[in-house]
């Protein structure tokens, strides 16, 4: 029997539950409890006798990753454990003028944020060392995916198309992050750490031009950056540049992503909500390899 338990049970733990066999069992922590079977207040003492598999994507605090710290003892103890995932970010990186960066590239974190992240991989591989686990940091570019993307927030009205000459970000569907996962909790790889994120870094001008082409809506004005009065936490976003490397998560995993570029993410997302799908040539237009 598989056992895996989420510490965090958001967006990404409620899509890799959902597409886990039903001979899986699945629990982890939520901020409120909703009713649902296995679910557990932060905090509340929880029974990891039967635990297999561990996955962690809560956000660490300034002393360390929270749930090492609540329950560390107990973790220590679990005896059926044979693995442990923990999703970081590539922001761990930081700035790196656009250059190319893979999972050789020292961490240089830029925020509090990324710090803290970095900090929390390095708990958590010494912990899985200390205790014989296989252990693995997957460092996300930014996840979307339904009712995460893009196109939603054009439907809101606050999609905004930001102009900084050269500068690109990451991303990755929330399906491909699902199928590393569950690639990654059966196999026997030791790797520790993988970068996860699509074959195309793009600008964010581009990505929201994109997806109003897919809605058949104007796109807005650009903006340019000196001029977008943006908050301090979006502004800490802009400041690293870099392009991320993901050869490594798809050779010793030996995948392949569903979607290589946010277009093919995009449409998919668009096609599902019942939108007519793009001109063609947006659709099979090549992916940029790195």
């Amino acid at each position: 029997m598989n056992n895996l338990f989420c510490f965090g049970f958001g967006y990404t733990a409620n899509h890799l539950a959902g597409a886990l066999p039903d001979s899986w069992q699945v629990a982890g922590t939520v901020r409120h409890h909703d009713g649902r079977p296995n679910r557990h207040i932060f905090g509340d003492v929880i029974d990891f006798t039967a635990i297999t598999h561990l996955l962690i994507s809560i956000p660490p605090e300034e002393a360390g990753d929270p749930a090492l710290l609540r329950y560390h003892a107990a973790l220590a103890a679990m005896p059926a454990l044979r693995w442990i995932g923990y999703l970081s970010t590539t922001g761990v990186y930081g700035d790196h003028g656009g250059a190319l960066v893979d999972e050789r590239t020292p961490p240089n974190p830029s925020s509090d944020r990324a710090r803290r992240r970095e900090r929390a991989e390095r708990q958590w591989l010494d912990f899985g060392a200390e205790k014989g686990v296989t252990t693995q940091v997957f460092r996300l570019a930014g996840i979307y995916g339904p009712g995460r993307s893009v196109l939603d927030d054009i439907r809101a009205g606050t999609a905004r198309r930001i102009v900084k000459p050269g500068h690109v970000f990451s991303r990755i569907h929330v399906e491909d992050i699902v199928h590393i996962l569950r690639v990654a909790m059966q196999q026997d790889s030791w790797t520790p750490i993988f970068n996860v994120c699509d074959d195309e870094p793009a600008a964010p001008a581009d990505v929201v031009a994109y997806g109003c082409r897919l809605l058949g809506v104007e796109p807005p004005p650009e903006i340019p950056f000196h001029a977008a009065a943006l908050s301090p936490m979006a502004l800490s976003f802009w400041v690293d540049n870099k392009r991320v490397d993901n050869s490594q998560v798809k050779r010793e995993l030996a995948i392949a992503l569903r979607y290589p570029t946010y277009r093919q993410g995009l449409a998919a997302i668009a096609a599902a909500e019942g939108v007519s799908a793009p001109a063609a040539d947006a659709l099979t237009r090549p992916s940029v390899g790195l």
